[in-house]
């Protein structure tokens, strides 16, 4: 019997689940949307019930899509968006709809803490590694503990958006230690921390946190109720699985210590893998504990393809809908110079603004530059040039970089745009084959806990498949070199970091 194994990523607005073989080949995938409710200015939010509905919907899809029976599934892996909050009773029923890392709500209590503990950030740097979002799930249990008392005292559970689902999938509690070291927690202890609790003001919730365990080890099974429902056998094992950033660099194979990794979807990072926690540069950026004792820092600027998506609809209405859209957009911007005569666009399209190269929670996007002379094309090239430079601004911040990286995300699609990277980063870019990664290093974290990998580094670097090799034009260095010069130039001038 050939033994497959299925991969769920779920997203703030996809739900992914994939069936891959032992080799980590993809053979069919399922997706299904998520609708993120705003009900109040700054609050995201997901229904727990329809995401629950989307992760059965999309299991059946993937199962039909690979042509397996569920039998053939020997296990299953969990990936979803990190931290946030999401409370259950003590049969497992949600308490309100989850919150999700795009939060903000919490915002008002954590400047109070600011003006209370001067050096509250600093603390939470120095413990986890990490610029603090306001979606973290401690500044929400905070939260909580203040405006909804009620609801937190019904919690006997609070943990992340995965756990909710795998909850759902084997009546298990758990959580990982992906999860606990950023909510924040300890990077170096791989842990929660009590100095954190205590921080937040919130050490009497302590009992409410699961114990994290590891991500390669086993949860617990499919339940009947579970099987009904996804189209899963009853007793399929449940790994305990890892939030989406430790997935996807377990999936892209990237799971080695000094190897670069950037992500080009929906959010823009590039970080590196090392054997210790890393610090530096302080203040600024994430750091990501992963499975197998290794670490992720990486430096992350929150847009990446959205600002692309955005110039489409705003630039491009006539022919958004094409279906050669991409081909005919970088048609028409091939002939122009880099550095787009003079145009820059920084690419700070999120309402969060960013936490690297500095911090600046109102760094918006914008063009510079413009002129008469100026037309669409060079607007839309602009963009691309922007994440690229932006993209080379923050691997100028990692440490230990060999000049060679991974590239994945919807953006590592256009060779275009692959290539302008490696000439703006003077980086070898490497794309590796298939677009899940989220869902293959779920998957990956399930074989290896059934004992078909010794270990998640063996399973991640030992199915590694490249697609694509890119080296840097070296002719275009001075060019891409001017085009920075002009780009910082303009960040500086607006960011308040």
């Amino acid at each position: 019997m050939t033994t497959y194994f299925l991969g769920i990523d779920a997203g703030s607005s996809l739900t992914k689940a994939a069936v891959f073989d032992v080799n980590g080949n993809q053979l069919g995938m399922g997706v299904r949307r998520i609708h993120l409710q705003r009900p109040h200015p700054g609050w995201s939010e997901i229904d727990p019930v329809e995401a629950w509905s989307a992760v059965s919907a999309a299991i059946r899809a993937a199962l039909d899509s690979a042509g397996v029976a569920a039998t053939d599934i020997a296990a299953v892996g969990l990936s979803a968006a990190m931290v946030g909050a999401w409370l259950v009773d003590g049969d497992g029923n949600a308490l309100r709809p989850g919150i999700v890392w795009e939060d903000s709500r919490a915002q008002e209590l954590l400047d109070e803490r600011v003006a209370a503990v001067p050096d509250f950030y600093r603390r939470i740097f120095r413990s986890n590694g990490c610029v603090l979002q306001q979606g973290c799930t401690l500044p929400l249990l905070a939260w909580l503990q203040i405006h909804e008392p009620d609801v937190l005292e019904r919690a006997s559970h609070v943990f992340s958006y995965k756990d909710f689902l795998r909850l759902k999938l084997t009546g298990r509690v758990a959580a990982d230690r992906t999860e606990a070291a950023v909510a924040p927690g300890s990077a170096s202890l791989r842990d929660r921390s009590p100095e954190m609790l205590d921080l937040f003001e919130i050490a009497g919730l302590a009992q409410k946190l699961p114990a994290p365990a590891e991500s390669e080890t086993i949860a617990g099974l499919v339940t009947a109720e579970a099987a009904a429902l996804t189209g899963l056998a009853e007793g399929t094992p449940v790994a305990i699985g890892a939030g989406d950033v430790p997935a996807t660099v377990i999936g892209a194979s990237a799971l080695e210590a000094g190897i670069a990794l950037a992500v080009l979807g929906t959010t823009c990072m590039v970080g590196i893998v090392s054997d210790q926690p890393v610090f530096t540069p302080p203040d600024i950026g994430l750091l990501f504990t992963l499975p197998g004792e290794a670490w992720f820092r990486a430096m992350v600027n929150v847009a990446g393809t959205l600002n692309l998506d955005w110039a489409i609809a705003t630039l491009l209405p006539d022919i958004a809908a094409e279906p050669d859209l991409y081909a005919r957009m970088e048609a028409m911007i091939a002939p122009l110079p880099i550095g787009c005569e003079g145009v820059v666009y920084l690419p700070y399209l999120s309402e969060s603004g960013i936490i690297a190269p500095v911090v600046d929670h109102e760094a918006r996007a914008g063009f510079h530059g413009l002129a008469p002379r100026h037309g669409r094309p060079h607007m839309i090239r602009a963009v691309y040039e922007g994440v690229a430079l932006a993209l080379r601004d923050l691997y100028d911040e990692l440490e230990g970089t060999t000049g060679t990286i991974l590239l994945t995300g919807g953006g590592a699609r256009s060779q275009m745009w692959t290539q302008m990277i490696a000439d703006a980063l003077g980086a070898t870019v490497l794309v590796p084959a298939g677009t899940e990664f989220g869902a293959r290093g779920a998957a990956l974290l399930a074989a290896t806990a059934v004992g078909r990998f010794w270990s998640v580094r063996q399973a991640s670097t030992s199915t590694r498949q490249i697609q694509r090799r890119q080296e840097p034009d070296h002719t275009t260095k001075p060019a891409w070199d001017r085009a920075f010069i002009n780009y910082r130039a303009r960040r500086d001038s607006i960011l308040r970091g």
